[in-house]
């Protein structure tokens, strides 16, 4: 594998590393005319403003880490840049690395001190966790489940435009984080009525997806519209509609599983059409 996951550095160190730097949803690039890399340097680097740094593996035995850097110390020819545009501009493997260096980086600075009782954490030295030394809370990498699901109605597809969508043009399937107590169909059926007001039936199995933005793994399903008519939470939901597939509105491509449900729904019409 070219990538493996690792909490314990190799010994001896290799003379470079990769350098996954965060600051907020950017991440740290090198970038060659029109050609963008992650920082590869040598290890002699790390005094150089990097900070909170944190080995979570090696690509081809070179060792990989996250941390944050002081921005006044961003090295020449590097810049931020929103981490979600790596994707199609480097290898496949280095997106999946760069969203996993995301989750262990976000854990690593978000729990230096323990929420239950204060007191600063240390790291266990065998797996990804803080440990609270007054009261031994394990602090891990946070993960939150949320349901992703493609609404079919003959013909048709259920899309929305959400409050909180970087883009107000996009249209996408709906989604919604997981309760306390809930099973993901439960979700699934609590979420769908409460944004858009329609019942669903027949819920199957997609696929899920990591994703990143912070911490979301997305179950995704497929469901067909049962009853009801679209009545819109306005607080999260800015208009809905239903789509046929020749007649889409601006859709999130095939890197979120939202754009793999979506075209699922386009092969679907044409290789079965209603």
């Amino acid at each position: 594998m070219d990538f493996i996951k690792s909490v314990t550095p190799p010994t001896p160190l290799p003379p470079r590393a990769y350098f996954f730097i965060f600051s907020s949803a950017d991440i740290l690039i090198h970038r060659i005319d029109t050609n963008i890399a992650v920082p590869c340097m040598e290890n002699k680097a790390v005094p150089l403003g990097l900070k909170d740094l944190c080995f979570f593996g090696t690509h081809r035995d070179i060792p990989c880490y996250c941390g944050k850097i002081d921005p006044e110390k961003i090295p020449p020819a590097h810049e931020f840049v929103k981490l979600r545009s790596l994707y199609t501009r480097v290898e496949e493997i280095f997106w999946f690395m760069a969203g996993y260096a995301r989750q262990i980086h976000d854990w690593n600075i978000n729990f230096k001190f323990c929420g239950r009782c204060g007191t600063q954490t240390s790291r266990k030295e065998n797996e990804f966790a803080r440990v609270c030394p007054s009261c031994d809370l394990h602090h891990y990498p946070r993960i939150s489940p949320a349901i992703i699901t493609a609404i079919v109605k003959g013909n048709q597809i259920l899309l929305a435009r959400g409050v909180n969508f970087p883009n107000k043009k996009m249209f996408s399937v709906l989604a919604g984080f997981v309760e306390p107590g809930e099973t993901l169909e439960e979700c699934l059926r609590r979420e769908i009525f409460e944004e858009v007001g329609i019942q669903v039936k027949n819920i199957t199995y997609f696929k899920s997806q990591s994703w990143p933005f912070p911490d979301s793994l997305m179950i995704g399903f497929t469901a067909q519209y049962d009853s009801g008519q679209i009545s819109m939470d306005t607080s999260e939901i800015l208009d809905a509609d239903w789509f046929d597939a020749d007649h889409l509105p601006m859709i999130p491509d095939k890197q979120a599983l939202a754009g793999e449900l979506i075209d699922w729904f386009v092969r679907s019409q044409k290789s079965n059409p209603y």
